[in-house]
């Protein structure tokens, strides 16, 4: 069962997250910034996917995702956000990040982007 770690601030967000995907079977965890994350993947390292935020207070999701790839390789990675901005940001990580899912979104947009992000993550 592949293991998922949710990054949010809202805490609501990383609830209903991991409610959705785990109704496909997988092994959640959940942090609510980066630097929780981050401390978590080198704790219990072995994730197949990170699904974070990318707008959240002391470490945002790109610092994450950088992070995570550099110390992590084989780690997928996945972001959100609410705000065009942040998406234009997220736009030069193609290289590090698989997709960048918009806020809001239903279940079934959630569950369909980790399911891909899923299938296509490295495999070292």
């Amino acid at each position: 069962m592949p293991r998922v770690l949710i990054v949010d601030d809202e805490e609501s967000m990383r609830m209903l997250v991991a409610r959705a995907i785990a109704m496909d079977g997988h092994d959640i965890a959940t942090a609510e910034d980066g630097a929780e994350a981050l401390e978590i993947l080198s704790e219990q390292g072995a994730f197949d996917l990170l699904l974070t935020d990318i707008q959240m207070p002391v470490m945002d999701g790109i610092a994450l995702a950088l992070a995570a790839a550099r110390d992590f390789p084989e780690l997928t990675i996945l972001l959100m956000t609410g705000f065009a901005d942040q998406r234009e940001r997220a736009s030069g990580l193609n290289a590090i990040a698989h997709d960048v899912i918009t806020k809001p979104f239903t279940v079934a947009d959630i569950r369909t982007a980790v399911a891909d992000a899923l299938a296509t993550r490295k495999t070292g």
